[in-house]
Formats: structure tokens, C-alpha cells, sequence
């Protein structure tokens, strides 16, 4: 089944108030998970097919803490799956950030979606005090914070009101899709058709080699056209996320909207392994 999500930025935006209201017109228009990010600092960033890139100036504007605010999410929406895209697992001990997962949770009905990844965003590190550290060191934090986050959503009283899916985004070949392969319910990542297809047949090769079905895993890209979600639907990416950053004005929701008319023109597709455990 083709989802849809909504990527509201809040960096930039006039207010608490426009960000919450913008949460809400998401879902009544139908999207199917609703995201936020979990930056201290709007990162100033362009995409390119293979990723992002920092602007020279990292300017300072209005922003929101994302937790907090995703738990008044879970209390205001009613039917969307919420999330981050994605919780930078140095900020948080991992095992706190299991409890306020399974908190979360609970809230919503058992609508959370978990996203990590390793965090990569310098500003937010240095300006709050944490360790920066090096690639390498906080690809390692960040396997370490899967397994605990994993082993702690196992040991909570009471557990979450259903299995969290976990979603991990990132693409990098020798790091983060073994972790993919490993521990996603979900991967996320903005790659063209061409990049995807060489870094989904890796997340394959790393599933298989530790015994789990890769189908099991829903793929999720980050929404540019219809053309290319066609073709990026025909690699098996069945959740696109429409990203949304607000102005002075507010935000647009021409994007979603685009979006939300392609996936209930392709709503035929049949559902993921995962999808079909979500709706039984």
C-alpha cells in the first residue's frame, strides 16, 4: 500500500501556534503519518540526488524542541502515524529515549513511529554541549543506542500498545545499512532511482546475511515529483514524504497535496509485509 507523510519543518516558522495547526491540517487532508525534526537549530541545507549540503551560513531563527512537541501531537491528532525525522540518538540517553518512546506511545493509541539516526548536524552538538565526536565515533553511539533502545522497549511495564515501528534513515553503505538491514521496521532515505536501486540491493545482500526477510522492511524516500515517485514506486518505495518548511506566511501544502493526489492513484499496490501486520 502507497502512504503518505507530511515533513513539517518548525525552524522558521511564525509560532507554536502555526506549527500545531499546520500538524492538524496534515492529517485532515489525509496524510498517513505526520513528522517533525529533531533539530535544536534550523539546519540551512539544499538537496542534491545524493543527499544534502549545509549553506555557508547557519543562521539562527525560530525553532522547537521536538519531543515535547510530539508528545502534544500524540493528544491533538487522532488517526496519523507521528514520528521524527529522526531523533539524533546523541541527545538522549537511549534507554530514556525507549521510555519516552513507549510514553508516546501510549498517548497516541499506539500510533508512534521511531525514528533514529546517528545525528549530523554540528551546530546542534556544539551550541547544547554534547560530543561531537567523530563519524566514526557516533556511528558507533549509534549502534550501541539501537541495541539499547531495542532492549528496553522489551523491558518497560507497561510495554508499548504495540510494537514500534523503527525507522533509521540514512544511506551509507558500510554503517548505516547493515543497521538497516538489522534493525529497521522502516529505512528512509532521499536517494534518485539510480542511487536507491545500488544501496536497496545492499540493504538485500546485509538482511540475508543475518537471517531476516529485507521484504519486511517498508522503504521510504523523501517526495520531488510524481515522475519520480514512479519510478522510485517501481524499486519498492511505498512511503513518500512530502517535506514542508514553513515561512513568515506559514506553510504550503501544495506539495502534499500533490503528493496525497499520486498516492490515491496508485493506492493498488499491495500492502508491505509490515503494512499488513499494521493493519491486521
Amino acid at each position: 500500500m502507497v502512504r503518505a507523510g507530511a515533513h513539517l519543518w518548525p525552524g522558521g516558522v511564525p509560532d507554536y501556534r502555526t506549527w500545531r495547526a499546520a500538524v492538524l491540517r496534515a492529517e485532515e487532508m489525509g496524510a498517513d503519518c505526520v513528522f517533525g525534526y529533531d533539530h535544536f537549530h534550523l539546519p540551512a541545507v539544499r538537496r542534491t540526488p545524493t543527499g544534502i549540503v549545509l549553506a555557508a551560513e547557519q543562521p539562527d531563527v525560530t525553532n522547537f524542541e521536538a519531543w515535547t512537541a510530539l508528545a502534544s501531537w500524540a493528544e491533538i491528532t487522532t488517526r496519523a502515524e507521528i514520528g521524527l525525522l529522526v531523533t539524533g540518538i546523541g541527545y538522549r540517553n537511549p534507554d530514556l529515549l525507549a521510555d519516552m518512546a513507549r510514553t508516546v506511545d501510549h498517548i497516541s493509541a499506539g500510533r508512534l513511529i521511531l525514528g533514529i539516526g546517528a545525528g549530523w548536524y554540528e551546530k546542534d552538538y556544539r551550541i547544547y554541549g554534547y560530543d561531537y565526536g567523530t563519524l566514526r565515533s557516533r556511528m558507533d553511539r549509534f549502534a550501541e543506542g539501537l541495541r539499547r533502545v531495542e532492549h528496553r522497549l522489551q523491558h518497560l511495564t507497561p510495554p508499548p500498545v504495540r510494537p514500534i515501528p523503527l525507522l533509521i534513515g540514512g544511506a551509507g553503505v558500510r554503517r548505516t545499512l547493515p543497521l538497516v538491514a538489522r534493525h529497521a521496521d522502516i529505512w528512509h532515505c532521499g536517494l534518485d532511482p539510480a542511487a536507491f536501486r545500488h544501496r536497496n540491493a545492499l540493504v538485500k545482500r546485509y538482511a540475508a546475511a543475518v537471517g531476516r526477510d529485507d521484504a519486511r522492511i517498508e522503504r521510504a524516500t523523501t517526495w520531488r515529483t510524481a515522475a519520480m515517485a514512479d519510478a522510485l514506486l517501481a524499486e519498492g518505495v511505498t512511503l513518500h514524504i512530502a517535506e514542508l518548511k514553513p515561512t513568515g506566511a506559514g506553510y504550503d501544502f501544495t506539495a502534499l497535496a500533490d503528493l496525497l493526489a499520486w498516492r490515491d492513484a496508485n493506492r493498488e499496490v499491495s500492502p508491505s509485509p509490515r503494512q499488513q501486520r499494521r493493519l491486521a
